[in-house]
């Protein structure tokens, strides 16, 4: 079947075109409204700007295919290849994604608010600047995927893979990271107020100039992070690990860092909370009478 075919079919009502092959056709602009392409061969087809709102690509092949400003909100690509695909500025608003294959993938930008991508590989996937507001990301591989300044807040992260990941700038407020696995992961001018970090690992981490207000470090692991200019006040740092981290210039007002661990730890220019101030205190005593 052709393109040319296909849209006649359309017209005339037809809205099944399941396990159709089109690989590298040019469907770009067209118009394909709930139509059902379950299984459909579209390797590096071109449907740029086309609007497929509430459609079904299910199990679809869509490898290297160029979506970019696609509208299909309310869509379906379920277990779909879009690997190396061009989805940058794609509208998928509560669209449902899971499982699907988006290594290398082009999201830059693009409208995932709502969608469902639990277990989808986003392997070094670009979703800088994407929306992906109230996004279920649970099991979710986001190894080495670069999510600068993406929107996260309300997104469902539990079981993600997040080594590597790049989360610079990125809006994660209120978001859930409880136990995750965050060594070394870039969170620089990341905004995590009143996130909840719990028992998170987040060893070698970069949080410079991150907003971390109201946040819940109790018993996180930040050995050897960088702190420097975060913004830590009403923070709950009970029992959080800070061994050789630098805190230099941090804002820890009113912060809970009762039993915090701050041992050989940069503390330059901060504003401290009392508790830390005490610590310190003890430990400036404990060194005095050592010298004596």
């Amino acid at each position: 079947m052709n393109v040319n075919h296909l849209l006649r079919l359309y017209e005339q009502g037809l809205r099944d075109f399941s396990h159709l092959h089109l690989e590298g056709a040019n469907l770009s602009h067209v118009s394909l409204i709930q139509v059902n392409l379950t299984g459909s061969h579209l390797t590096g087809a071109d449907l740029s700007r086309s609007f497929l709102t509430k459609s079904n690509l299910t199990q679809a092949c869509l490898t290297q295919a160029n979506l970019s400003f696609i509208k299909m909100n309310d869509g379906q690509l379920i277990d779909a290849d879009l690997t190396k695909a061009n989805l940058s500025g794609a509208l998928l608003i509560k669209s449902l994604v899971m499982g699907a294959q988006l290594s290398g993938a082009n999201l830059t930008g693009a409208n995932l608010s709502g969608a469902q991508l639990r277990n989808a590989n986003l392997c070094s996937a670009n979703l800088q600047g994407a929306n992906l507001r109230g996004a279920d990301l649970r099991g979710a591989d986001l190894r080495w995927a670069n999510l600068y300044c993406a929107r996260l807040s309300g997104a469902k992260l539990e079981g993600a893979l997040l080594s590597g990941v790049n989360l610079s700038g990125a809006y994660l407020n209120g978001v859930n990271l409880q136990e995750m696995e965050l060594n070394g992961v870039n969170l620089m001018n990341a905004k995590l107020s009143a996130a909840n970090l719990q028992g998170a690992k987040l060893v070698a981490t970069n949080l410079r100039d991150a907003k971390l207000r109201g946040a819940n470090f109790t018993g996180a692991n930040l050995s050897g992070s960088d702190l420097t200019g975060a913004e830590m006040n009403q923070a709950n740092l009970s029992k959080t690990n800070f061994t050789r981290a630098c805190l230099s210039q941090v804002n820890l007002t009113d912060a809970n860092a009762i039993d915090a661990i701050i041992d050989e730890t940069e503390i330059n220019r901060s504003i401290l909370a009392d508790t830390i101030k005490k610590r310190l205190s003890s430990i400036h005593a404990e060194i005095r009478a050592i010298g004596t």
